[in-house]
């Protein structure tokens, strides 16, 4: 392997030591009330998010706060040294995808029948050290 190469593959290695992912399967929720959720918390600081997720009246908000937990006691394992309140964590990226669909059918009046899709998610959360504006541009 040439010597930038090693380079990057080292670098690359670094900046994964810094994210934890935590990854929720087959939630029973349909994606588009989970993606209302996840959207609030976005970009924000672990803390902040973890209040809005603890006083959000919304049912997805449980689970998501559970999944950040999660991630958070991830990033605790893979960074043994250092201490959690010294770094400042944000949810750098979270994302909902669309999971299995249970497929129910519902009597319908003059012996039809309607389709019921039941939908689920995955839920994918990756907290990161925040990054200043200035140190991005460089």
């Amino acid at each position: 392997m040439g010597a930038r190469k090693h380079e990057r593959a080292e670098m690359l290695k670094a900046e994964k030591k810094q994210k934890a992912i935590a990854v929720l399967r087959n939630c029973p929720t349909s994606p588009r009330k989970m993606r209302l959720v996840a959207d609030i918390i976005r970009g924000v600081e672990i803390n902040r998010a973890l209040g809005i997720l603890r006083y959000s009246k919304k049912e997805a908000s449980v689970k998501l706060e559970t999944l950040l937990r999660s991630a958070i006691s991830n990033w605790e394992k893979k960074n043994e040294g250092q201490r959690l309140e010294d770094n400042q964590l944000c949810v750098s990226e979270i994302f909902v995808d669309g999971g299995r669909m249970l497929k129910r059918i519902q009597p319908a009046p003059q012996g039809r029948a309607h389709r019921i899709r039941k939908r689920s998610n995955h839920v994918t959360i990756v907290v990161d050290k925040m990054v200043n504006k200035e140190e991005a541009k460089k």
